[in-house]
């Protein structure tokens, strides 16, 4: 892996633009009930999280999924480095793995089809558009 031709200033907004759409997705103005009765969290289970923890290793784990997507889209792919190319990318990677990976767990944890809609949703929208950030670059 070559690390000398990474963007960082691309991985760190691209980590930064799906920590907003995360945001915006587990609201309350698009899934964040719906997200909340999938699970059978109470209002009272949500205030007693530790949201500084909750958020600050939320945002490292999504500046690492920016960078492993930088690393795979310079050195595993014949795309063009191009908004384009990088949407590819990372609709690629949110399809093929992660909202699959997903799905295997929701399944082995019973856990409700509406509940892996949202969260792989989340997932190839927030790759979707890392890809394009680092593609445009």
């Amino acid at each position: 892996m070559d690390f000398s031709n990474i963007n960082y200033l691309a991985v760190f907004v691209s980590a930064l633009a799906s920590f907003v759409i995360g945001s915006l997705w587990y609201s309350p103005i698009l899934f964040g009930k719906s997200w909340q009765n999938a699970l059978g969290l109470s209002e009272d289970d949500l205030k007693g999280a530790n949201m500084f923890l909750i958020f600050g290793t939320s945002f490292v784990l999504m500046f690492i999924m920016a960078l492993g997507l930088a690393l795979f889209s310079q050195g595993h792919t014949n795309s063009e480095s191009t908004w384009l190319g990088g949407l590819s990318n990372g609709l690629f990677v949110a399809l093929f793995f992660v909202s699959t990976s997903y799905g295997v767990n929701m399944l082995y944890q019973r856990k409700p089809f509406k509940l892996w809609a949202i969260d792989a949703g989340y997932q190839i929208v927030l790759l979707g558009v890392m890809g394009m950030i680092i593609g445009a670059w």
